[in-house]
């Protein structure tokens, strides 16, 4: 039996170490551990609750927006306001421009530099060596792509700096709408960038989605999932939040259901935090507990209703009933690059249904006691925020985000994360170029969310493969 450790797996947001056994050319055991504390929730205990849209930005940055938003209905609920329809509708258009230039930069960027070969030259090596099957033609148009990706990320973040302000961080999602109004020159220039971003999904990315999928078929049968779901919803189409474009709802067992937030709890088990962090989002604290016997991550493990759920564009095609195929590792990258479609069609007509000159914030009144839930859909999968208020402060606050579901370390019940159920399985028949592991683990799109880095005075920067 063989130890494989990446530590850590790069190309992905934060820390992430992923550790497996491999025997007779398999993988038969998996553990995925987040290695940096993030602790947003200590940093927001006692401020002023319109803090949280600006403050928990900063957990991550490649998907900030969906925080942004989660703090918002969090704010929204416990203030009680209603968003008036402008603001809704802006809301939607700075989220769904973060979720294509996340979608983008995951497939671009940060998977496809598992199946393409790149020029042997910096920032390409050191890299793993050897299932790389692309004919020359088609490695050639996916690394081009790979650069003009670069270009179109950016564009995306054009089109959510127009509302939103600036980007990463936007500034405009505030508690009870946006601060940033309907103005037609800007509805006109976000419409010209979607279009150009809009060609690209449609010509380019769909395109070398399909032709990287038959060249890897067989990641169709590898790096399955629980086959469990959960979607907490985004994109709301009404001002009631009664109808969304991606609609909420869990998938256990073989069987769909509502939402029952109740049922959503955190497992402290194997994390480094101690038995305040067990139990439900709204009542748990994050008190940590570093060389707790038996941890080995700083993610905690949530569960719904005890079981294991995997979060992020397949469960949400999934549920909405738009990709059934497989719960596989190209599975997973193919639903993606369907939800950007779908995504870029909806952008187009949220234009189309702003009122320019009408109101986009309700005023906003922050009460003595008060709790709230923000749930929404972050690129990589369900997000939600839970606020307490007491004296006009945040009292308690809890963010459970999508890979916190994906690579969550083992429960009190000794299952598995969706991510360390995946692994199990895979071929390695070269332990020191473990492509299918990384594959796997990219095909998630982990955030380990977290913004500080930290090194060791005195000792080497060390070296990774990419």
């Amino acid at each position: 039996m063989r130890k494989i450790v990446i530590d850590p797996v790069t190309r992905l947001e934060g820390h992430l170490k992923v550790e497996v056994m491999a025997e007779g050319g398999k993988v038969v055991a998996a553990e995925a551990a987040g290695t940096m504390y993030r602790g947003f929730e200590s940093i927001l205990a006692g401020r002023d609750p319109r803090d949280a849209v600006y403050i928990t930005q900063r957990i991550c940055g490649v998907c900030p927006v969906s925080h942004a938003t989660a703090a918002a209905f969090a704010l929204d609920d416990a203030f009680g306001v209603q968003v008036p329809t402008n603001g809704r509708i802006i809301r939607n258009l700075i989220l769904g421009g973060n979720f294509l230039q996340s979608h983008i930069i995951h497939f671009y960027n940060l998977s496809l530099p598992d199946y393409v070969q790149f020029p042997a030259i910096a920032p390409f090596t050191r890299h793993y060596t050897g299932d790389y099957r692309l004919n020359k033609e088609t490695n050639e148009r996916l690394v081009g792509n790979y650069f003009k990706a670069l270009e179109i990320r950016r564009k995306c973040h054009e089109m959510v700096a127009l509302f939103g302000g600036k980007m990463p961080h936007q500034v405009a999602i505030i508690a009870g709408g946006t601060s940033m109004t309907a103005q037609k020159d800007k509805i006109d220039a976000y419409r010209k960038l979607l279009a150009e971003i809009a060609q690209f999904v449609e010509k380019e990315y769909a395109e070398d989605t399909r032709l990287l999928a038959n060249a890897y078929s067989d990641y169709f049968q590898v790096g399955k999932g629980p086959a469990n779901f959960l979607s907490y919803g985004a994109f709301p189409l009404d001002d009631y939040g009664r109808d969304k474009l991606i609609g909420a709802g869990v998938y256990i067992g073989g069987k769909p259901a509502g939402v029952d937030i109740g049922k959503v709890t955190e497992d402290a088990a194997h994390s480094w935090y101690d038995k305040a962090a067990d139990g439900s989002p709204d009542k748990t604290a994050t008190n940590a507990r570093y060389g707790k016997a038996g941890a080995y991550s700083w993610v905690k493990a949530p569960r719904y209703g005890g079981e294991v759920c995997e979060v992020g564009p397949l469960a949400r095609m999934w549920i909405a009933g738009r990709y059934t195929s497989g719960v596989s590792a190209m599975d997973r990258i193919v639903a993606r690059t369907l939800e950007a479609a779908l995504i870029t069609k909806s952008l187009a007509n949220w234009l189309d249904e702003l009122d320019p000159g009408a109101p986009c914030e309700a005023p906003v009144e922050i009460p003595y006691a008060a709790t709230g839930v923000g749930l929404v859909e972050a690129p990589r999968g369900a997000l939600g925020h839970w606020i307490t208020v007491r004296n006009h402060r945040i009292e308690r606050y809890q963010a459970v985000v999508p890979t916190t579901w994906n690579a969550s370390p083992r429960d009190a019940g000794g299952k598995p994360g969706a991510l360390e159920q995946a692994l199990v399985g895979l071929p390695v028949p070269d332990a020191d170029n473990p492509l299918a592991v990384v594959r796997t683990v990219h095909s998630f799109d982990p955030c380990l969310a977290c913004a500080v880095h930290v090194i060791t005075p005195g000792k080497p920067v060390g070296e990774f493969k990419l």
